[in-house]
């Protein structure tokens, strides 16, 4: 069940489009990592979430329309992260980690994400389509994130 919703929430954020982000001078300042709740979490993104799934382990949203659509995604534990991110790395994509959460979204809407709520962006090339599955990591200053592999 898990892989379908990975899978799910990342074809949501690739059907959102795919835009480019502006000149390296743009980029905002980065602030201390987000923790909290979905809803928490969702409010300091300026998002009303709109839940699709409510479980125990994984509680996930969509936030935004059209290229700004994006999935927000928490969870109970650690462990239960890293499984989804070990998964969603077949797909590729782009993604905002924090501590028991995850953005999934356009390049533009994770970097834009990024200055309001801090974290880690992680770009994948999918597995799927041939490549390498490399990817490239961008710590944040204080994300406590340490990667996944």
């Amino acid at each position: 069940m898990r892989k379908l919703l990975v899978a799910g929430a990342v074809l949501a954020a690739a059907a959102a489009g795919c835009t480019t982000g502006g000149a390296h001078g743009d980029a905002p300042k980065i602030p201390r990592t987000a923790t909290g709740t979905l809803e928490q979490i969702a409010r300091r993104a300026g998002c009303d979430p709109e839940v699709q799934t409510d479980a125990a382990e994984l509680r996930q949203a969509t936030c935004g329309a059209g290229t700004g659509r994006y999935v927000l995604a928490t969870f109970a534990t650690d462990r239960g992260q890293t499984e989804w991110l070990d998964i969603a790395d077949d797909y590729g994509g782009d993604y905002l980690v924090g501590r028991k959460w995850i953005v999934v979204g356009p390049d533009a809407v994770v970097t834009k994400l990024r200055g309001r709520l801090g974290g880690t962006v992680e770009r994948v090339s999918s597995h799927h389509s041939g490549s390498s599955g490399g990817g490239g990591h961008e710590e944040a200053p204080g994300s406590g994130h340490t990667g996944h592999h």
